[in-house]
């Protein structure tokens, strides 16, 4: 045997006196590897003859010439990493036999493994346990509470605030810190005075408020969640109607933008007298003609505003709003752009005055009998005798949405207005809901051909006695089937009418003439003014139409009534 021969298989007679079981190698069994000790000589010969073999122990043979030293395990590490392919599975590594991927925690071999070194400096002694992390605590039952910093700066600001004889603050006292120390809109003040003070003792003292808001981690609440501890009752976990009036009403009394409502008698009188009310001159009091009672026009504005939140953010349409529905909707950010905006009418979510004025000279318009209720024959009257009589039976059969009143055949001003949205911004999630279950005859979900028909059968014979070009419900339903491109060619769903930007022209075709007609004659200016503002919505469009109309309307009658002898101009409501 010659030198190299012998330097060739010296260095390696050590991995001759592995343990077998420690190979674990997936294709062999261990039982096989531990009885035939010749199967294991097979297998490090072959490794010999690999070529990168020869070159690692040629590199060895330099080295030791050359008076260096053998650094084994690096030698190693570079075959691996030039010679991996070519190696059979069983040996995906060089320098040592590869650990199988079963965990050792369920096998009873584990228990009998040595990590004994080996000459080759086999990676096997360097495996060891995984360090254990500690996972921070995540949830906290009252609240996260508030880090150290932060605790000391809000208790600087109150401290600062509180300093006075009496050592607390009065109501009227208390909106700077709701501005300054919770962050929050300035009317929601009356809301968290009369949170904290539960006596009724008429002042919030410095230690009753640290203990409610820092001490019951109010103070690192989301805005979402300290409003909704704030608005909600003892024992609930909802918001109900109630629990917004008292914050409406005190925006109501101290927005800039509102502040002609108290100042004037010009919406309820000069809108009576055109609409047959007889003014009072006590502020935003209407008192209608041949009517027995006096309406508060802040209480119906207060109204309607609850009446468009729970519209939009009430999707189970219990009259329950949940934390969740307050965080998924828009009214904390209408409420913080209320609380910055002075125009009123810029803040086009909730609290636009114009909304209002426009929906409740609707009403009234459609109230014949001013009995603040409304019968088949007053709507049917809606939008120029735009809607289909069978549309309108859908409807008071209460098909889409039981009734707030309790008046058979009649639906309120709540009712109204929740038709009044849907009718007017057929996009919104509520109005194709609101319209898929009028149109669903037999409620099991889906929309069928026949009882799309049902309705247009009407719009077809209307079509006719106008003198138009009637279009076959043939032709109709490949239309609304190539606008919808619902999954069932046969049916539409409510997901499919979702998914489409042109749901609201399917109801218009079936049961709104007018703006069907509208819709095939569509003018490009139109269309144009829309894509400039895609921030506006239907409803947002529709209603800026109408206040102005309404407010040019009112303008001319003045004029010709010579109403200037006997208004004050100075008192003029910002139209």
């Amino acid at each position: 045997m010659s030198l190299s021969l012998k330097m060739e298989i010296d260095p390696v007679e050590d991995v001759t006196c592995l343990n077998p079981e420690l190979l674990q190698l997936p294709e062999v069994s261990p039982f096989a590897l531990k009885t035939t000790p010749l199967l294991v000589d097979d297998l490090f010969s072959q490794w010999l003859s690999l070529p990168e073999t020869g070159n690692l122990v040629k590199s060895w043979i330099n080295d030791a010439k050359a008076g260096t030293a053998v650094n084994a395990c690096a030698n190693f590490s570079n075959v691996n990493a030039v010679g991996s392919n070519s190696l059979p599975s069983m040996f995906s590594s060089v320098n040592a036999p590869p650990l199988s991927p079963r965990s050792s925690s369920g096998s009873p071999r584990s228990s009998k493994q040595k990590s004994s070194p080996s000459a080759l400096g086999s990676p096997l002694k360097l495996f060891s346990d995984p360090m254990q992390e500690v996972i921070p605590q995540f949830y906290f039952q009252n609240g996260c509470p508030p880090t150290k910093e932060l605790k000391e700066q809000s208790l600087s600001k109150i401290n600062h605030l509180f300093n006075n004889p009496l050592n607390g603050l009065l109501i009227d006292e208390f909106k700077t810190v709701t501005k300054e120390v919770c962050k929050l809109p300035s009317f929601l003040s009356s809301a968290l005075f009369r949170k904290i003070d539960v006596d009724c003792m008429g002042i919030v003292t410095r230690d009753a408020f640290i203990t409610y808001w820092v001490d019951g981690n109010m103070l690192t609440m989301d805005v979402a969640t300290q409003i909704f501890e704030i608005l909600k009752r003892p024992g609930h976990k909802h918001l109900t109607q109630v629990d917004f009036r008292p914050i409406l009403r005190e925006l109501l009394a101290t927005h800039p933008g509102l502040k002609f409502l108290q100042n004037t008698p010009e919406f309820q009188d000069r809108y009576g007298r055109k609409r047959g009310w007889q003014g009072d001159h006590s502020p935003c009091v209407i008192k209608l003609k041949n009517a027995s009672r006096r309406v508060d026009t802040k209480d119906h504005f207060i109204h309607l505003c609850i009446f468009l939140i729970f519209y939009h953010m009430n999707r189970s349409g219990n009259g329950r709003l949940t934390l969740r529905e307050l965080k998924r909707g828009e009214l904390i950010s209408a409420m913080q752009q209320a609380d910055e905006e002075d125009d009123i009418n810029k803040v086009l979510r909730y609290f636009s005055y114009e909304h209002f004025y426009v929906i409740y000279c609707k009403f009234w318009e459609l109230d014949t009998d001013h009995d603040f209720f409304i019968d088949r024959e007053n709507l049917i009257r809606y939008g120029n005798h735009a809607l289909t009589y069978r549309i309108v039976d859908r409807i008071f059969s209460q098909a889409p949405q039981k009734f707030a009143g309790d008046v058979e055949g009649k639906m309120g001003y709540e009712d109204f207005v929740y038709f009044m949205l849907s009718e007017e911004d057929k996009s919104s999630e509520p109005s194709l809901e609101y319209w898929f279950k009028c149109i669903d005859l037999d409620g099991n979900g889906v929309l069928t051909p026949n009882e799309m028909q049902f309705f247009y059968e009407e719009q077809l014979h209307r079509m006719e006695c106008l003198a138009l070009e009637p279009v076959l419900f043939e032709d109709i339903l490949c239309q609304i089937i190539d606008m919808i491109a619902p999954e069932r060619e046969d049916c539409i769903t409510l997901q499919d009418l979702k998914g489409s930007k042109l749901s609201g022209n399917v109801f218009n075709i079936l049961f709104n003439l007018n703006k069907f007609m509208a819709f095939e004659t569509r003018d490009p200016f139109l269309i144009r003014q829309e894509r400039e503002d895609p921030t506006l919505t239907e409803w947002d469009r529709f209603a800026h139409r109408e206040y102005i109309r309404l407010s040019m309307e009112e303008d001319v009658e003045d004029a010709s009534n010579g109403s200037a002898d006997v208004w004050d101009e100075s008192l003029e409501a910002p139209f």
